[in-house]
């Protein structure tokens, strides 16, 4: 059985945002707005950030960003993290370091 079968298929977001936003409070803000879900934010650091989310809910959640953080611009989408940090050198240098497992 193929992964995608299980998990389906997502998109990730690029964004430039605030400088001052960071992941923590970036979620925190999803949480607190009236929002119909809320994307997972794979990074968010010095004015650059990335959510994933399913293709469906693509345009509702650059919709929820703007609301979230109004200098937000989505910048590009795409069906792997790798391919945005490779085209944006920032989000590849503000990475967060690897998780041990």
């Amino acid at each position: 059985m193929v992964v995608k079968s299980k998990r389906g298929r997502r998109r990730y977001i690029a964004f430039t945002v605030d400088e001052s936003l960071t992941k923590e409070t970036l979620i925190a803000r999803f949480r607190t707005s009236k929002v119909p879900f809320e994307p997972r934010v794979i990074q968010c650091s010095e004015g650059w950030c990335i959510i994933r989310c399913e293709p469906k809910e693509r345009e509702d959640a650059i919709s929820i960003m703007k609301a979230v953080d109004p200098k937000s611009v989505s910048l590009r989408t795409s069906g792997t993290v790798i391919t945005l940090r490779n085209r944006y050198p920032e989000l590849m240098r503000l990475r967060p370091p690897p998780k041990r497992r």
